[in-house]
Formats: C-alpha cells, sequence, structure tokens
C-alpha cells in the first residue's frame, strides 16, 4: 500500500505529516527491497541458493520484528498469575490537573503513589481480598479530544498472596471496593458510600475485566 500509494499520499497530506512518520513510511517502502541491500541463504542439504533482501527492522512494519514481539508476549504471558485482571483508571480533579501542567514531576508521582496505595489498601481489606497485590500503572497526560487530562491505567491482579499466610486468594473480590473509596491526592482513603445491595462484578462494574489472552481495552473502563 505504501509502495502504491504513499507519495501520494504524502503529497496531500503535506504540513501534516511529521518527520518520524516520514522516516517510517519510507523504512517499510524499502523493506526487504534491494534498496537496504540482500544476502544469499543456501541449503545446508541440497545446496539450493537464494537471494534474500536485508528488513528494514522497524518496530511499525507489518513483516518486522513479529517473532519478537510474539515471543516477548509469550513470556509475558507466563508471568501471569492464574486469576482474572482488571482495567481501573485513576484521575485528579480539573483544579489539581492545572497545578500538574506546571509542576508535573511532583503531581505525577502523587498520582501514582495514591493510585498503588488505594489499590493495594483496598486489596488487603479482609472484606474484599485480603491480600497483598501488585499492579502494572502507565501514565496518560492528555484524553481522547486531545485535552490536558493526566490519569493513570492499571492493570489489577484479582488474587495475591494472602496475608495471613494461610491461603492465596485468587478471584474475583468478594465485593464492590472501588465505588465504596475516594482517594485523594495525599494518598489517603475514605469510604464514600454504602455496601452494594447485590452481588457486584468483579472489583466492580466501574472497571473492565482483561482476558489472560485479551489486550486491554483502554477506552472501555469508568474514570
Amino acid at each position: 500500500m505504501f509502495r502504491n500509494h504513499g507519495a501520494a499520499y504524502r503529497q496531500a497530506h503535506d504540513g501534516h505529516i511529521g518527520r518520524v512518520e516520514h522516516r517510517v513510511m519510507s523504512a517499510i517502502e524499502a523493506c526487504r527491497t534491494a534498496a537496504l541491500g540482500g544476502h544469499v541463504e543456501q541449503c545446508a542439504d541440497c545446496g539450493f541458493t537464494r537471494q534474500a533482501y536485508n528488513s528494514c527492522r522497524n518496530r511499525h512494519c507489518p513483516k518486522c520484528q513479529g517473532l519478537a514481539r510474539a515471543e516477548w508476549l509469550e513470556d509475558r504471558q507466563a508471568e501471569l498469575l492464574p486469576t482474572q485482571y482488571f482495567h481501573v483508571v485513576f484521575t485528579m480533579p480539573a483544579p489539581i490537573a492545572e497545578i500538574a501542567f506546571q509542576n508535573k514531576a511532583i503531581v505525577y508521582r502523587l498520582l501514582f503513589k495514591t493510585a498503588a496505595e488505594t489499590l493495594r489498601a483496598i486489596a488487603a481489606d479482609p472484606k474484599h481480598l485480603g491480600a497483598e497485590i501488585g499492579l502494572v500503572a502507565v501514565l496518560h497526560t492528555w484524553g481522547q479530544n486531545l485535552h490536558h487530562h493526566p490519569h493513570v491505567h492499571c492493570v489489577v491482579p484479582g488474587g495475591g498472596p494472602s496475608l495471613d499466610g494461610t491461603r492465596s486468594p485468587a478471584g474475583p473480590a468478594s465485593s464492590c471496593p472501588c465505588p465504596c473509596y475516594r482517594a485523594s491526592i495525599d494518598g489517603s482513603s475514605s469510604k464514600a458510600c454504602k455496601p452494594p445491595s447485590r452481588p457486584a462484578p468483579s472489583f466492580c462494574s466501574a472497571t473492565s475485566p482483561i482476558s489472560r489472552n485479551q489486550k486491554p481495552s483502554l477506552g472501555s473502563s469508568a474514570r
């Protein structure tokens, strides 16, 4: 597609494509062509030879890095615990987001710290999991409308080593923690609602469960 229509696309969108995009398109267009040179491959058994052109090795190329990506995903899959994982998002009020715009390092560090401490405190509560959990948190500083909107996306396991040492809970949380707590910027938490009157879904309806064979859907979680 790039080889047939790339030049016309770049001309039509001149001024809207950056240097990085130009470099990626050029790399993909030259991938496995004489432009990048080549080498000769020979079968050790029958002696058959063939000319093979070099790849661009650009991470955006659909032909390159495929094996490395698959191996990396397989290695990460092996690290997962035998439990459900959930996608939780922490954001901050607009006035604090304005402060973060000029004090990124301090406020973002507090946001990470608050999110981690809140999730670990909820999971340690015997009413929920009574377990020690880990989590992966990724910072996003812009929303879908490209406005300043700092928030962290967290991938949280639904189980972990029991704090009392008698069991290792793995599975959905026993009640609905997320709507029941409100985290403040200093890392404290306070209850803000009554327990649900009916069985709540795992880690509350404000989170999105993630299948072990499914990539997180960042657009489906509640903030």
